[in-house]
């Protein structure tokens, strides 16, 4: 699939996609029961039904409010329950508290999609011309694929957390054997980065240069067999290998494997969305906290690449594979065998370079400027994609984030180092 363009070139193709993404939405809610749309099982994870409504009222708030003088709201209470942080846009209830969202019922935010959904389609209809409608309609869309990705996180945490440990889907990964470790060198030199063409987040502009020194990068993350040795030798147990606020971490949240591990006679099993099963050593290690992956660098004698070292490593290596995306039905990642640079390896990659604006960046004007701006303190920087992550939503510039102790993200690592 191509990535959606950020011009006003193909109106078509445009309402098409917007429908697609509304319709895989949905699609990703087929598994469940009603009650599962419920539940929000940590403070971190949001019920599947707010999702269902908040990527609708992005639609209704920042597209139809403004532009359709016609629009009239279905419930003006949605401006307060379904806001997730955009303070410019009125007040929003409390992350925590999402929970408590009995009403309106799960049929009454399915209507309100509908709703939403036929009146965007039919305000571009009558507005064609507008630029600045398509263009906030492509920022929804891509924000509605980062909230399908969201939902399938929050969806493995609620799951795991019932002692019934529900299967989502019955697709496993195939079995095979992981590349051989490698390491690619790069130069030092003057290098670009970041995008000013088709979509991109503000958080990827403006186009800027970087000096990098001479350096190394893995071909591929760290396996699970990799990360078992790290455990074996008591990683966990050493507070050498961690940085103070990991260590603090560790020994408040008793932390002695990734999240979703578990271990019974001396067996290694996790908790996939298909089953709790004994673990592949050869997939890349997922649900890895920051501290944990730069705790694993150190106890190699090396270090987590920057951002800037992971997109030149992204723009100059030619030779690479995809891992698979979102529409695989997977969502777990796969082995690279084929000894080439696995690019988007199936987890997002934890990158030593702190969530900060790029020189030059300006926070956008409106509510839609709190989109990313607002969040570039005490986060760190993931690079690729993941599996849960839509197949046309990567992009060798895509600057995720998240609080380096996060761990319910499909979120892994690779080594690298200085030459």
């Amino acid at each position: 699939m191509k990535p959606y363009n950020q011009s006003n070139n193909n109106i078509p193709e445009l309402l098409e996609k917007f429908d697609r993404v509304r319709s895989q939405t949905v699609k990703l809610t087929e598994p469940l029961e009603r009650d599962d749309m419920m539940v929000q099982s940590a403070p971190e994870t949001s019920p599947i039904k707010w999702h269902l409504a908040h990527t609708t009222w992005f639609f209704e708030k920042f597209i139809l409010e403004k532009y359709d003088k016609s629009y009239v709201k279905l419930d003006k209470t949605f401006d307060y329950l379904f806001n997730s942080y955009y303070e410019t846009a009125g007040n929003h209830i409390e992350k925590i508290n999402r929970k408590t969202i009995a009403k309106p019922s799960l049929e009454t935010v399915m209507k309100y999609r509908e709703y939403v959904q036929n009146r965007i389609v039919d305000l571009f209809d009558k507005n064609k011309g507008s630029d600045e409608i398509y263009k906030l309609i492509v920022t929804g869309i891509n924000h509605e694929q980062q909230h399908q990705e969201l939902m399938l996180m929050d969806i493995k945490m609620n799951f795991f957390s019932s002692p019934y440990k529900t299967p989502y889907t019955d697709l496993e990964p195939d079995k095979a054997k992981a590349s051989d470790l490698k390491f690619y060198e790069f130069n030092s030199g003057l290098r670009e980065f970041g995008t000013s063409k088709s979509f991109h987040f503000d958080n990827e502009s403006p186009v800027h240069k970087q000096y990098l020194n001479n350096f190394k990068i893995a071909n591929r993350p760290v396996t699970n067999g990799e990360y078992i040795e790290f455990i074996e030798d008591r990683g966990y147990s050493k507070p050498q290998y961690w940085l103070s606020d990991g260590w603090d971490t560790v020994r408040s949240e008793n932390w002695k494997m990734p999240l979703y591990w578990e271990k019974y006679n001396d067996i290694y099993y996790y908790y996939t969305m298909s089953s709790l099963r004994e673990i592949d050593l050869n997939e890349p290690v997922v649900n890895i906290s920051y501290y944990e992956a730069d705790a694993f660098a150190r106890w190699k004698n090396m270090r987590l690449p920057t951002e800037y070292e992971m997109e030149a490593a992204y723009n100059e290596i030619n030779d690479y594979v995809d891992s698979n995306s979102m529409e695989s039905n997977l969502y777990h990642p796969t082995v690279n065998n084929l000894n080439k640079f696995y690019r988007f390896s199936g987890v997002w990659e934890w990158t030593l370079s702190p969530y900060a604006p790029y020189p030059g960046y300006k926070t956008p004007e409106g509510p839609v400027g709190e989109y990313n701006g607002k969040f570039m303190s005490s986060q760190m920087v993931l690079r690729g994609s993941s599996c849960i992550t839509p197949e046309n939503h990567s992009r060798n510039t895509y600057r995720n984030f998240f609080h380096p102790y996060d761990r319910w993200q499909f979120s892994g690592f690779r080594l690298a180092d200085d030459l």
